[in-house]
Formats: structure tokens, C-alpha cells, sequence
């Protein structure tokens, strides 16, 4: 008990290293991933294509990067997870480098292809690297900083994204993420030392049936519906949140930026404070208190007509954090579902899920939205009530994952010798 609560107090420089580290990966690779949703107005403009065409670039990195992932379930806990990360980051920055210089949509639409295949598999590692180098008691606090990095895309990466893909061209928001991405591979590469403790406990060494056990688990099984259910969200709204800004909002393309780094400053504290709270609180305490915040505020965001830029500002702030809860409390209490041996494994297969339901998610939120003649999009509201939908169905599923933890955890304690 001792050594845990001095663990809870205070991080190793190595470890704070660590983290950093992990939530600078993770900001270049959700800033990837998120830098579609505000060039979506300019690429739809630019390369005369549709919506629906649009969310197939956006599906086409989800499916790719789930069916990495899924085939990395099946050797990640075979390696060194040093090794396995640098691999992985090296083709993401390949393949953001082929984004920046693709020359038409086809291009652009297998390099995304390609980043998949990389991009998709590194949460999955950097999430089993937390769980093995940080007990459960205080991974609210680190995957709240980790997770701040998808706040801090917004508030550094996205409006300035978007500021040079207005007044300069789309590529180079591309070549930016290469750009810092690039030395962050030399750091893993130089100063990450090699996380292999998981190679020595004794496991199936048939793959195939060691992979249906993982899969069958009944709370494996409530595990990934619930980060099913979890992807919905993002992948729903946010392709088209640009477009819904400018054309349904009225806002200018300048004003997008403000309201991403506006919003993003919000949510980085938001995250912190989060993940700080859910070790105090409890983890599904604070994702229900996330998810009633973030429903409310996407019924109402997803029904505006014009609004004033502060009005805009101050609904997307509250939005991101009640998002920015739900995301760091859901990554805690996941990653106590697996054992040690099996957590790379259900960490990509967790991954897996995740990108194929919001590749789903993202046909079908294109197949609802239409653009009528003067930009407007239509039907935008009823993907709104789909989202608050999934989220209330998570938080049903989240609750069995926290009882659980919870019964596991009571009976631990009562074993325990005195």
C-alpha cells in the first residue's frame, strides 16, 4: 500500500519522459486524423467532389487502420513494445508525407489508405506501454495528459491547419505533421528503453486459438462494444464540422480557426482536469458526468441555425469537454479489462473495433448528409440524435466494465493476506 501511494504521488523523471513522450505521438497522429475535418469544406470545394465522397476518405483511413490493427492483435504481445511502436510510427510519417504530396483525390485516397495501415495500430501500443509501466490507481492522471494531446491538435495543429490550407493549399498541413512527427521517431528510437516484461509471462503460443479466447470473453466482449459505441461520436459529427460551420453557422474559414483554438484550449484543461478527477471520483463517475454534458450539448449544437462566433465558441467548448471526459474515463477503465499477457493483443483488437465502427459510422453519416445547392448541409440534426443515442448505450455498457472491475478488485482485497 505504501509503495502505491508513493507511486500515486509522484512520477519518475523517466516516467514523466515517458508520458510526454506518448502524448506528443499521440497529438501527431489524432492531428493526422483530425486535420480532414476542417479541410473538408476546402477539399470538397477544390476537387469538386461530394460529401459522400469525402466521408470515404475519412472511412478509407479507419478501415485501413482496423485491419491493421487486427492483424496486429494477433503477434503485438510477441514483441518489444519499444520496437513495435517504431515501426509503426515510421510508416505514419511515410505515409502523412504521401497525403502531402498527393495530386488528386485517388492519390489522396490510397496515401490515406496507407497511413491507416500504420497510424491505426500506434494507440493500441502506446495505451498497452501505460498499462504496463503504470498501475491502475493512477493511469486517470497519465492518460488524461496523453489524452490532452487531442486537445492540443485543436488548439496548436487545427487552426493553423487550417490557416495555410486557406491561404496557402491543402498539402501543407501535411507536410507540417511530417515535419514535427519526424523527430519524435529519433526520440523513440534514442531515448525509449525497451518494454519487454510481457514477453515472460507464459501464453498461447497458438496464435489463432489464443486470439478466439481474447475474443469470446464475455467482458471482452462488453469491452468492445462499448468503444464501438464510443467511436460514433467523432466519426459522425466531425468529418463535417467545418462545412456545418461555414455553411449552416455562417461562420468564415477564419473563424473556424479561432473556434478550434478556442475549444481546444478549453478541452486541454478539460482533459487534465479529467483524468486528474476520475483517479479521485472513480472513472465511470466521470464518464457519465462527460457523457450528460456532451449529450445535451450536441443536440443542441447539431439543431443551430446562424449564430454569433461567441455563441459558436462557448457550445464547441462545453461539446469537447464533455468529450475530453469520456475519452480519458473510458481509456482508464478499458484498460483494466485485459491481463497482462493478453493487453497488446486486446489493445489492437480494442483499436480494430474502434476504426471499423467509426469507418461505419462515417458512410453512414455521409450517406445522411446531403449539401443542397447554396453549401447547406441537411439532415446534419439527425445524426445528432444518433450520437446522443450511442452515448447513453455506452455508458450502460461502460457501467458493467466498472462493476466488474469493481467485484474483482473487492475480492483481491478480501484474499489478500493480513
Amino acid at each position: 500500500m505504501k509503495q502505491t501511494q508513493t507511486k500515486a504521488a509522484a512520477f519518475s523523471p523517466y516516467e514523466w519522459f515517458v508520458v510526454g513522450l506518448l502524448a506528443f505521438i499521440q497529438f501527431t497522429v489524432v492531428l493526422d486524423f483530425m486535420i480532414m475535418a476542417p479541410l473538408g469544406t476546402i477539399l470538397i470545394d477544390e476537387m469538386g467532389i461530394t460529401p459522400s465522397q469525402f466521408s470515404l476518405v475519412v472511412s478509407a483511413y479507419a478501415l485501413s487502420a482496423g485491419t491493421s490493427a487486427l492483424l496486429s492483435s494477433v503477434v503485438a504481445d510477441h514483441f518489444d513494445r519499444k520496437r513495435y511502436l517504431l515501426v509503426f510510427y515510421t510508416g505514419f510519417v511515410v505515409g502523412t508525407l504521401f497525403c502531402g504530396l498527393a495530386p488528386t483525390y485517388e492519390t489522396l485516397l490510397a496515401a490515406r489508405i496507407f497511413t491507416g495501415l500504420f497510424g491505426g495500430v500506434i494507440a493500441s501500443i502506446s495505451l498497452s506501454i501505460v498499462a504496463d509501466l503504470f498501475p491502475y490507481q493512477v493511469r486517470g492522471r497519465v492518460m488524461g495528459i496523453i489524452m490532452a494531446a487531442f486537445s492540443v491538435s485543436q488548439v496548436l495543429g487545427l487552426p493553423l491547419g487550417m490557416w495555410l490550407a486557406s491561404h496557402w493549399n491543402w498539402h501543407i498541413p501535411f507536410m507540417m505533421i511530417v515535419a514535427v512527427a519526424a523527430p519524435v521517431g529519433v526520440m523513440i528510437a534514442l531515448r525509449l528503453q525497451p518494454i519487454s516484461g510481457h514477453l515472460a509471462t507464459s501464453r498461447d503460443r497458438q496464435a489463432f486459438r489464443r486470439m478466439a479466447k481474447i475474443l469470446l470473453k464475455k467482458h471482452h466482449i462488453e469491452a468492445f462494444a462499448a468503444t464501438a459505441l464510443l467511436a460514433t461520436g467523432g466519426f459522425m459529427l466531425m468529418p463535417f464540422a467545418s462545412t456545418f460551420s461555414e455553411h449552416n453557422l455562417g461562420l468564415t474559414r477564419d473563424q473556424i480557426s479561432l473556434v478550434y483554438l478556442v475549444t481546444g484550449i478549453a478541452s486541454v484543461f478539460a482533459g487534465i482536469i479529467a483524468g486528474y478527477l476520475s483517479d479521485r471520483i472513480g472513472k465511470y463517475a466521470m464518464f457519465v458526468v462527460g457523457s450528460i454534458i456532451a449529450i445535451v450539448v450536441v443536440l443542441l449544437y447539431t439543431n443551430m441555425g446562424l449564430s454569433p462566433m461567441w455563441m459558436v465558441m462557448v457550445v464547441s467548448a462545453v461539446l469537447f469537454v464533455g468529450i475530453s471526459a469520456r475519452m480519458v474515463s473510458a481509456q482508464a477503465l478499458t484498460s483494466a479489462v485485459p491481463e497482462p499477457q493478453d493487453r497488446g493483443s486486446f489493445m489492437a483488437l480494442n483499436s480494430s473495433v474502434q476504426q471499423y465502427s467509426g469507418a461505419i459510422a462515417s458512410i453512414i453519416a455521409g450517406l445522411i448528409v446531403a449539401q443542397s445547392g447554396n453549401g447547406k448541409l441537411e439532415h446534419y440534426e439527425e445524426l445528432g440524435y444518433v450520437v446522443a443515442v450511442a452515448m447513453v448505450v455506452t455508458a450502460l455498457l461502460m457501467y458493467r466494465l466498472h462493476a466488474r472491475f469493481t467485484r474483482a478488485s473487492e475480492k483481491q482485497m478480501s484474499e489478500a493476506p493480513e
